[in-house]
């Protein structure tokens, strides 16, 4: 559990060159390790006295180690710390540079790549985890855009550097090198990482333990997740073959693995978050279609340009340094600007282009043709890498900010391993003018794929996420009036439970897009509790249906424990030490389950408490805001306890908010009139549900 939070030191920015300059080498290594191979292929066969083709697995390793590593190591920052991810992802990387510099055969530089891979793959997301963090201790709405920038070059950009970082290794001092530059990059990267990074809270004893860690990161989910993976990856470098074993594999633990993760309260991949976060969705696509056209430049011109072309390894690698110059040049100002609509665009656009100038190169091309076209594939790099990520930024919740970002690489590594494929396939017989056509052609579509994604998006066009400081001071400012509006109150009438009318001042109207109806503690051990509970459930049930329909969002929230919930409640907690000593409240148990009749659909948010409140124990908060909810309408049992809780840390959040006054209720009935009658009109909106049903209709 995360105990506190590192505040940024520095007064004039909370972002420092100390602060970044780790994170921008730790998130380089990954994209320059997976590209650094591709001039190095040929001499390593050569060396090895191995066919060419079988150093794909050099290829393929790195790149399923990192599609599975990337999302594992984001979880396990959110988790365990940032700090601590990073730190043990460089000491990989290193071990993967000695194995590799130091390798007799191709396994053992097989499992150098491995190590490499999961190694690298903490770098980004973790990198992303500190950004977030440091911008929210620093009370900044927008993204930092300088800081993404770096990012952006670190983390992509970079990645069309390796080529010619490569082809000038290898030709200068072998093969070997591929792998050795690894460890003087990583014992720099570790002394910064120790010395400048902050250091992560300090765990508990029962965060340490392992079933807590297990239970937290979805270790069951993580593992589906990677045997799914790993079978979708085999089965795609084995095409054109069809390679019935892996893909027998992945039909079967696919399923599997969504039913675990659907069935979860906080699963390791989030498929109802992702269905409802369309703009994320959307975001990885894009991704992931991308960089199947940058690395097939990276990989499939290098080839051809090798073989078809008769140029040498440092050549090739030469070639293509303009594309990674390009991309670096151009991502940090597009960053510093926030763009997102932009530059996707343009990386749509400037994709279509350099397709089209695949598709006439023959291996007669002056080598400024070739050029040419992979500036225009660095435009397509820049452009991609910085709309991409702030998106990202902007779409992620900002709990799952790691997760999200390593399934940002993972759908990127979809991409690049998909671009290896389609390359095998139009160069089976050869790298030839005919197949690098071919390849154009493909990634014409794959373009046009992009270009759709991106202009019929209509979260894009009007998203601003630049804020400037003038309106970041007005939104404080309105919130600021809101809050102050609330506090006077109005004046309800006496109600009696389950029935009330209420507020008779006017209202404020609703935005259904930026409302939630919070349905608390609706399971089965609770609901009897309560007098007349069949018709609050009703009550509540058609709430939900116009609230779904008027296009707003709902959110369930239930009160669970596991075993080691149970044994951290501490004695001088007076109500949850009682349920911890009876063991009650088993998150499996039938009475922790959402009523039937209230059955959560796709796109809701589920949530598990183990106290009073949603703002606590869950990510409920980081769940809202990333769909741009401020203004939340509860319903729950019991009024004097998740309500009230509810209440008072919503309201302090600066939520504008709406208690349902018929769809509460308490076992106690005085306790219940009090708070609707003389407590919660001072800090919410105390209405009924026919009264939601008409804000819903005018809204």
């Amino acid at each position: 559990m995360r105990t506190g939070t590192t505040k940024a030191t520095p007064a004039h920015t909370p972002f420092p060159w100390t602060f970044t300059t780790p994170l921008y080498v730790g998130s380089s290594l990954n994209p320059i390790n997976s590209s650094i191979i591709a001039t190095a292929l040929v001499p390593i066969a050569t060396g090895l006295r191995v066919s060419v083709g079988s150093t794909a697995v050099l290829v393929s390793s790195l790149y399923l180690a990192s599609a599975i590593a990337q999302p594992t190591a984001g979880k396990l920052a959110e988790v365990l710390g940032a700090r601590r991810i990073f730190v043990v992802g460089i000491v990989l990387v290193l071990l993967g540079g000695v194995v590799g510099g130091l390798g007799q055969n191709l396994a053992m530089l097989t499992v150098a790549r491995v190590l490499v891979g999961i190694g690298t793959s903490a770098g980004f997301p973790c990198a992303m985890v500190l950004i977030r963090r440091r911008a929210e201790d620093a009370g900044l709405d927008a993204p930092p855009g300088g800081v993404l920038g770096g990012i952006a070059i670190a983390g992509m950009a970079t990645a069309a550097v390796g080529p010619p970082i490569g082809g000038l290794l290898v030709g200068a001092a072998g093969w070997r090198w591929a792998f050795l530059i690894n460890i003087p990059v990583t014992a720099v990267a570790m002394a910064m990482a120790v010395r400048w990074l902050p250091k992560d809270p300090v765990l508990d004893r029962a965060d340490r333990r392992f079933r807590r860690v297990a239970d937290r990161i979805d270790l069951t989910g993580i593992l589906g997740f990677a045997l799914t993976m790993s079978a979708l990856v085999v089965f795609l470098t084995a095409l054109p073959r069809i390679a019935w074993a892996p893909l027998a594999v992945f039909v079967l633990a696919a399923p599997l693995t969504v039913r675990w993760e659907l069935r979860r309260t906080a699963p390791f991949f989030d498929f109802r978050g992702l269905a409802a976060n369309g703009a994320l969705t959307r975001t990885y696509l894009r991704q992931g279609l991308t960089l199947l056209g940058t690395y097939s430049v990276m990989y499939g011109m290098t080839q051809w340009m090798e073989a078809a072309h008769g140029l040498s390894t440092v050549t090739a690698g030469l070639l293509l340094l303009p594309m990674g110059a390009v991309s670096a040049l151009l991502s940090r100002p597009l960053a510093r600007r926030n763009l997102v609509r932009g530059p996707l665009v343009a990386s749509a656009v400037t994709m279509l282009i350099g397709s089209a100038g695949i598709m006439l190169l023959t291996s007669h091309s002056p080598a400024i043709a070739l050029v040419l076209v992979s500036l225009v594939f660095g435009v397509t790099s820049a452009a991609t890498t910085v709309g991409n990520q702030t998106a990202l930024y902007l779409a992620a919740p900002p709990d799952q900010m790691g997760t999200a970002s390593g399934l940002f690489r993972t759908f990127g590594y979809l991409g690049t391993i998909t671009s290896a494929v389609i390359g095998g396939i139009v160069f089976r017989d050869g790298a030839s003018d005919h197949g690098l056509h071919i390849l154009g052609l493909v990634l014409v579509g794959a373009g046009l794929v992009v270009l759709l994604l991106t202009v019929l998006d209509r979260r894009l066009m009007g998203r601003e996420p630049a804020a400037s400081p003038t309106r970041t001071k007005t939104r404080t400012e309105d919130l600021r009036k809101t809050r102050a509006e609330d506090l006077r109150g109005s004046p309800v009438r006496k109600t009696h439970q389950g029935e009330p009318p209420v507020s008779t001042t006017s209202l404020p109207t609703l935005a259904p897009e930026r409302t939630a109806l919070l349905v608390m503690d609706f399971q089965n051990g609770i609901v009897p509790a309560v007098s007349d509970s069949d018709a609050l459930v009703e009550r509540v049930k058609d709430s939900i249906a116009e609230m779904r329909a008027a296009g707003g969002s709902i959110g369930y929230v239930r009160v669970a424990f596991t075993e080691d919930d149970w044994s951290a409640v501490p004695e001088n907690n007076a109500s949850f030490s009682a349920v911890a000593a009876a063991k009650m409240f088993h998150h499996e148990d039938a009475s922790t389950q959402i009523d039937e009749r209230l059955t959560p659909e796709d796109g809701d948010i589920v949530v598990r408490k183990i106290r009073y409140g949603f703002g606590f124990t869950t990510d409920l908060h980081q769940r809202l805001g990333a769909r741009g909810i401020d203004t939340l309408v509860l319903a729950g049992i019991s009024t004097s306890g998740v309500v009230l809780s509810t209440v008072m840390d919503a309201a302090d959040r600066d939520y504008r908010v709406f208690v349902l006054s018929d769809g509460v209720a308490d076992p106690d009935a005085e306790s219940h009139r009090v708070l609707v009658e003389k407590v919660f009109p001072s800090r919410a909106h105390v209405i009924d549900t026919a009264a939601l049903r008409e804000l819903l209709r005018s809204a």
